[in-house]
């Protein structure tokens, strides 16, 4: 409606309820329509073979070996999941102070690109550009004597790790890291390499929140982080201007999408970069979100097909175009029906 207000003559005139009494006119007036192609799978992606590992503070979601991710990759693209994004849990002996495991052209990540575009060539491969599944101490990036994250040298291993991802075969690489001008520098770099057609999805308004634990158990970068935080380059969940800053500069930089993450206590932000900027938009419903529904579904205190889709109902009628969420597959296999 772009702020207009209808001019509808009063009661009973206008019976609001009528379009609502029957389900063939609810269907006929609905704004929002969810289908398996706004969904993006986040998987976790581990060594060996025939491996599945749970993750207890995400029920339902588990980490696989390329093997299963190949069977999980056909599967999605079977119901219409549109792209998967990868994260690698890199094993304790191949994390450094300088994440030189990020760029390895054989690294985890760089395997399981390959492995999925073998599998189901049409599923979109996307890939987390960040540095903190490779430290030793669970920050984004390479840190100086006092354990602050340093920008213009974090930046350098980030454009190499995009690089590898590019050639490894993927579709977008994602900058989560929200180093200032990672943007800027990763697409010269896949332009002056010839990667003109990979897209950048830029981690925007990525904010410093309380709703990433059980990510962090996933790849295994909690107990790195040891009770540290995040808050000198990750945005103060109390700011809304920032993001929009955020926003614009990462797009002037070549962004070809822009993320708000986490997704429903952000909504505000989802409208507004939206509405301002008529981007791509994309949102992560992030672990912690996903955790407390799957909290309350077993519990028994909600249902769990309709408030999972409500949540994502939600999330896409504040303006996303995309949503990145573990409820992925069982949405999309909800709504084959």
């Amino acid at each position: 409606m772009t702020g207009k207000t209808l001019n509808r003559g009063p009661f009973p005139a206008t019976r609001m309820r009528r379009m609502r009494r029957q389900d063939f006119s609810r269907r006929l007036m609905r704004e929002t329509t969810l289908t398996p192609a706004d969904l993006i799978y986040p998987m976790f992606v581990l060594e060996g073979r025939g491996q599945r590992e749970s993750i207890p503070s995400m029920p339902g979601v588990e980490r696989v070996s390329l093997d299963l991710l190949q069977e999980e990759a056909r599967h999605l693209a079977s119901l219409g999941v549109p792209a998967i994004a990868l994260f690698p849990v890199t094993e304790q002996d191949r994390k450094s102070l300088d994440a030189k495991e990020a760029y390895n052209p054989n690294g985890l990540a760089q395997r399981a690109i390959k492995a999925i575009k073998d599998a189901a060539p049409e599923m979109g491969v996307i890939t987390d550009v960040a540095l903190d599944p490779f430290t030793t101490h669970g920050q984004d990036g390479i840190i100086d004597a006092e354990g602050y994250v340093l920008n213009d040298i974090t930046m350098e291993t980030l454009i190499k790790q995009a690089q590898s991802h590019a050639e490894a075969g993927a579709d977008v690489v994602a900058p989560s890291d929200m180093m200032d001008g990672r943007i800027g520098a990763i697409r010269q770099q896949l332009e002056s390499a010839g990667h003109i057609n990979v897209c950048i999805l830029a981690y925007s308004a990525k904010y410093a929140s309380s709703y990433y634990g059980p990510f962090r158990d996933a790849v295994g970068s909690a107990s790195n982080l040891k009770g540290g935080n995040k808050f000198t380059y990750q945005m103060d969940p109390a700011n809304r201007q920032e993001a929009l800053h955020e926003v614009a500069l990462d797009l002037q930089e070549g962004a070809d999408m822009v993320m708000i993450k986490p997704g429903m206590p952000y909504l505000d932000i989802v409208r507004e970069v939206k509405d301002q900027f008529g981007a791509p938009t994309f949102v992560y419903q992030v672990s912690g979100e996903y955790a407390m529904h799957m909290a309350a579904f077993q519990n028994g205190w909600l249902s769990h097909e309709a408030v999972t889709l409500e949540s994502l109902n939600c999330i896409k009628r504040a303006g996303a175009d995309g949503i990145l969420t573990y409820f992925a597959k069982y949405a999309a296999e909800l709504l084959n029906r």
